[in-house]
């Protein structure tokens, strides 16, 4: 299981720079820079909690990791799949299937307790589960 320490961790090992700072409306962003490396940026001031930190950072690391960029002049259905794409990447660090199988063996069934187990928001284990259910993986 990775947790927020691991995802700095690799971000500083892949040439990732994370910055922190008010970024008004946004809460976190990512980019890719000239030399093929890329940032991210988080507003510390809009996380509520290490959990919620965990799951963004994850989410923009993922785009980073997948190349899963556009820019705001993108179609819909194009960022979209970007964004799907940095999701899928942070469910699969953050929550990996084989753990999440054996988490609910331990008797862990609801979101809640699920996302406490894992360390990321309730809101991100519903998605992390419905991702997996979707794909037909652990039965939940």
């Amino acid at each position: 299981m990775t947790d927020l320490l691991d995802l700095y961790n690799l971000a500083e090992t892949h040439g990732t720079q994370v910055y922190w700072f008010d970024l008004g409306a946004a809460e976190s962003l990512s980019m890719p820079l000239p030399d093929g490396s890329c940032a991210v940026a988080m507003d510390p001031w809009r996380l509520s909690t290490t959990a919620d930190e965990t799951v963004k950072l994850a989410h923009e690391l993922g785009h980073c990791e997948t190349g899963s960029f556009y820019n705001r002049y993108a179609a819909c259905d194009i960022r979209q799949k970007h964004e799907n794409r940095a999701n899928k990447w942070a469910y699969e660090k953050l929550v990996p299937e084989d753990e999440l199988c054996r988490a609910i063996c331990r008797g862990y069934r609801e979101p809640w307790e699920l996302a406490e187990y894992f360390g990321v928001t309730e809101a991100f284990m519903r998605g992390a589960m419905d991702y997996y259910n979707r794909a037909g993986l652990c039965s939940i």
